[in-house]
């Protein structure tokens, strides 16, 4: 009878942060995400190549699994929003974005450059915003619903608006600019706002 391996899911989940740190500490000293080998990610988390290559296919899958990490962190910032918070919650949690954002600044820009040339990486980048165009569509339509936002096409505001941020929080990385800075905090906050509600918050 053949013996089935079971992958120790507190194993990997140390492995995996071990080489986010690892790689983001790469990718902060200037490297190109296609620079980087296998073997200097795995030797700057303290782990072999074969150990390496018992979690991830490749560097494609790693950057793909330590991004959805992030897209997690990503929805939980936003869920007071998406669950109904109105108005008053939406900027709380777009500032909450922006944080993870500047905490992830070298990943997410490596995925983005990645996504240029790797098909797979495209597709998975893709999906990640998708995931949050969905989301947005869905609050949108609920305020709508309750009367709380006015006529709009819900997918396509959603669609525009999520693209937006996802451009507009690259260039502020390759540019080397502070994605928290205040005055980039409060018009990216005051387009979405403007843009569902028709002003400004008080």
């Amino acid at each position: 009878m053949a013996t089935v391996t079971r992958r120790d899911p507190s194993k990997r989940a140390a492995a995996e942060a071990s080489l986010l740190t690892a790689t983001e500490e790469l990718l902060a000293d200037g490297r190109s995400y296609a620079e980087l080998r296998v073997e200097e990610i795995a030797k700057r988390a303290r782990m072999s190549r074969p150990a390496f290559y018992f979690y991830f296919r490749d560097k494609s899958d790693l950057l793909m699994r330590l991004t959805e990490d992030v897209a997690d962190r990503f929805e939980a910032a936003g869920q007071a929003w998406w669950d109904g918070g109105g108005r008053a919650s939406l900027r709380p949690a777009l500032e909450r974005v922006l944080a993870i954002y500047s905490d992830h600044g070298v990943l997410l820009r490596a995925v983005v450059e990645t996504s240029a040339y790797d098909p797979a990486v495209a597709e998975f980048w893709s999906a990640v915003v998708d995931r949050f165009v969905e989301l947005n569509r869905a609050t949108f339509a609920a305020e709508q619903a309750a009367g709380r936002m006015p006529p709009f096409p819900a997918r396509e505001t959603s669609f525009a608006l999520c693209w937006m941020l996802e451009r507009a929080c690259h260039q502020r990385l390759v540019r080397g600019e502070d994605v928290l800075d205040p005055e980039f905090v409060t018009a990216l906050a005051g387009t979405w706002e403007r843009t569902l509600y028709g002003g400004l918050t008080a």
